[in-house]
């Protein structure tokens, strides 16, 4: 096992060289340590972990960009313990000893990633009860059912672009651009929707030279998004933000809509590219999901285990020194979240074949109180988007043969460069406006009478319907909802009367039902 680096961040003096740096491409490099960057690390991470995990078990040392050192944890439980415990692994990027002996300067190529920042994923304690809290509680006013409509709807606007073509990139032309689409409506800037903020999304967490100048144009858009909602609230995610009782001042809204966007955009569209390359490369795969023994969510879910949107996450840093899987940590140290080997810990799954579907112990979206809030958001674009698609274009076939497609990676993930696909040309459909997404649910009160009988699905948390009176099983009547509002004032509106609840006597209770069925009908 390996204790305390042999290779001391600050060793490497000098500007960061690009990652596209020849020199920089080999897998090993100062101390033996292994890369996790380069043309190794691209082409197959899997194979780079299960070295590392030979090497040095279920914790492992390695080099970043610059050749700066960190931990990446392999093992599932490692992970868990390490997300799970903030007193020993903070989120703070402040305590990293590279950035304080000057080893890492600012315009390193992760340097969006890991710059301290005024937002819930660098904070701790108290500060990040508040800042999440903030993020929860705006998650919480998302109409999910108007989310999936719009997603709907844009996925078939998307896929009217090419019906008529007879192939597509299904990269390029879907999976990348129906996550940014749905994003910006919620988030409120409908407008900023456009090839320049994907490409700076897709490019801002690379470890590019070009991320900086990525990360300010996305953070431009933001910020003028805040002031103008300063100005004019209206029905979105970032009015919500602005509005909270948590007092965030217009940098912290900023950051945190630049975080969201981000990491729900690049979650989002490998996870949208992952289920389709398998439903298109795999045919029992796609035989179980087109015969109805798999679900589309079903098949995002055993994705999400298989191909996480994103193999690891930077970082956490040590607040003392201490001990993980067998492995000495100094305080200060960089400790990586390893998503996609944490999922392939052999302890969890001995054996990779294995059906995982039901099963949510994946770390796809870390663990532990910095948890992705919007996981489900992310869950509902991929669901909605790949049905949808695969209703409109039932016979998608793989355009190349599989040995061809080809990823680009980097520290955080890796996803595909193309997905061409081949189907019978077809005419574009109707694309009709759906309700607006971005009003929250109205909250039932306990003075409002409804009908027992609806032609939609009851919205979450009303009472279950009593059973049907066999007597009463014809009876209906048109009556009308009363609803009491705050303020004491009485709406009226037309609904329709159902079925007289099932007593099991001529008791007070069946007597009362009966009167309030008879009040209820006009008699």
């Amino acid at each position: 096992m390996t204790t305390p680096f042999p290779y001391e961040p600050g060793a490497a003096k000098g500007p960061v060289p690009p990652p596209e740096c020849p020199a920089h491409g080999l897998g090993i490099g100062p101390g033996g340590l292994r890369r996790l960057y380069g043309p190794e690390a691209e082409r197959d991470p899997h194979g780079l972990y299960d070295k590392l995990r030979a090497e040095h078990g279920n914790v492992a040392p390695v080099l970043l960009h610059g050749d700066v050192p960190a931990w990446l944890v392999l093992g599932h439980s490692e992970n868990l313990h390490m997300t799970r415990t903030p007193s020993q692994f903070s989120r703070d990027s402040r305590r990293w000893r590279a950035l304080q002996d000057g080893s890492v300067a600012p315009d390193h190529p992760l340097a969006p990633i890991f710059t301290w920042q005024p937002v819930c994923v660098f904070a701790d304690g108290a500060a990040h009860e508040r800042l999440r809290g903030a993020v929860t509680d705006s998650m919480g006013r998302i109409d999910t059912r108007g989310v999936r409509r719009h997603v709907n709807r844009y996925s078939n606007r998307l896929v009217n672009d090419f019906c008529q073509q007879g192939r597509v990139d299904l990269v390029s032309q879907f999976a990348e651009r129906l996550p940014m689409m749905v994003m910006c409506a919620i988030i409120g800037m409908p407008e900023e929707y456009n090839d320049r903020m994907v490409q700076a999304a897709r490019d801002m967490t690379r470890g590019t030279a070009t991320a900086v100048a990525s990360n300010a144009y996305v953070l431009d858009a933001l910020t003028r998004l805040v002031q103008r909602r300063r100005r004019e609230p209206s029905d979105d995610f970032a009015t919500w933000l602005v509005e909270h009782h948590a007092g965030m001042n217009d940098q912290e809204v900023s950051e945190h809509l630049r975080l969201i966007l981000i990491a729900a955009y690049e979650a989002t569209a490998n996870l949208i590219a992952n289920v389709l390359r398998i439903v298109l490369t795999d045919p029992r795969f796609r035989a179980r999901l087109s015969g109805g023994h798999m679900t589309v969510p079903e098949a995002v879910e055993q994705t999400l285990w298989d191909e996480p949107p994103f193999t690891s996450v930077f970082g956490r840093w040590a607040v003392g020194d201490t001990e993980l899987g067998g492995q000495q940590i100094k305080a200060g140290d960089a400790l990586i979240v390893g998503i996609a080997p944490a999922n392939m810990d052999p302890e969890v799954r001995p054996d990779l074949s294995a059906d995982m579907a039901g099963n949510r112990a994946h770390l796809a979206f870390s663990g532990g109180p910095h948890e992705c809030p919007g996981q489900d958001i992310g869950r509902a674009i991929a669901d909605v988007g790949v049905d949808a698609l695969m209703m409109r274009l039932p016979d998608l076939e793989l355009a190349v043969e599989e040995s061809e497609l080809s990823w680009v990676g980097n520290l955080m993930g890796r996803h595909l460069v193309e997905l061409p696909a081949d189907f019978a040309a077809r005419p574009p459909q109707d694309d009709k406006e759906p309700p607006s997404m971005g009003r929250p649910n109205p909250q039932r009160t306990d003075w409002e009478v409804q009908s027992t009988v609806r032609n939609t699905t009851p919205a979450p948390g009303r009472a279950p319907v009593p059973p049907v009176a066999p007597a009463a099983a014809t009876e209906t009547a048109t009556a009308t909802t009363t609803t009491v509002e705050p303020g004491g004032n009485t709406a009226f509106g037309p609904s329709t009367v159902g079925h007289i609840p099932q007593q099991r006597g001529a008791s007070g209770p069946a007597k009362l039902w009966r009167a309030v069925s008879r009040w209820w009908g006009g008699s």
